[in-house]
């Protein structure tokens, strides 16, 4: 396996739907079972052997300083713009980092349970999802021969998007113009940084490592929260759960 991949971490937003405990804390910093979101992910890319981590942050941006002091790979990288552009700001804010080399693209917001979750990439470019039968309203994948040809919102009995992928050198670069190219748009500022990749899927091959159920935990509201870790369900409010 190569060991000169990269990870860029996605940790910029405000984590609205999960006030007001994310009014004082970031949502990627939030701990489940006594841990920080961010450090299963961290935990598991080191796993595999990747060889830097970059955080991208915004919103209580100082919080995640003492990452780069705990973690000796991790390095934090500002996204000035988190508060008036989606997230396509954060990887405009890597600049020439995204493109560098093979990496993947991971929400700081989630749960890993697998800590062998990133060893199942084989290298090629792909998303990670999960299988939901019936119809989603969220994030999806639309394929053809095994190959993803449309990222968007809404599908029936397909994957949907679990918040990590993975890019081979050549197709991070094909995002990082993209981002670029859409930047000289009016109204970029509402894109997804997925909606960029959905654009250039004809110019890459771009397939669907399915996972399995729990290995990668979604948490975006505080009911999700408290039905993960009961010691949040056992406090009375926010105040009590920092």
């Amino acid at each position: 396996m190569k060991r000169d991949e990269i990870a860029i971490l996605l940790a910029a937003g405000l984590g609205t739907r999960m006030l007001p405990l994310t009014k004082t804390i970031p949502k990627p910093l939030v701990k489940v079972h006594g841990i920080p979101m961010i450090e299963t992910v961290i935990r598991a890319l080191e796993r595999r052997g990747v060889k830097r981590i970059y955080v991208v942050t915004g919103w209580l941006k100082e919080q995640f300083h003492y990452l780069q002091e705990k973690y000796e790979n991790v390095e934090i990288v500002e996204n000035p713009e988190y508060g008036v552009k989606n997230n396509i700001s954060s990887l405009y804010a890597v600049g020439d980092i995204l493109g560098s080399t093979d990496c993947f693209i991971c929400e700081a917001d989630l749960y890993v349970s697998d800590m062998e979750i990133f060893n199942k990439c084989t290298g090629k470019s792909c998303y990670y999802g999960k299988m939901v039968p019936g119809y989603s309203e969220d994030w999806v994948f639309e394929l053809e021969d095994n190959r993803i040809v449309r990222v968007g919102k809404g599908g029936e009995n397909t994957y949907n998007m679990v918040g990590i992928s993975y890019w081979e050198q050549k197709d991070a670069r094909l995002i990082r113009e993209g981002i670029r190219e859409a930047y000289k748009e009016k109204g970029h500022e509402n894109l997804f940084w997925d909606e960029i990749a959905d654009r250039k899927l004809k110019e890459m091959d771009v397939a669907v490592l399915g996972i399995p159920e729990g290995s990668i935990v979604e948490i975006d509201t505080l009911e999700e929260l408290r039905n993960l870790d009961f010691a949040y369900a056992m406090a009375g409010d926010a105040d009590e759960w920092r």
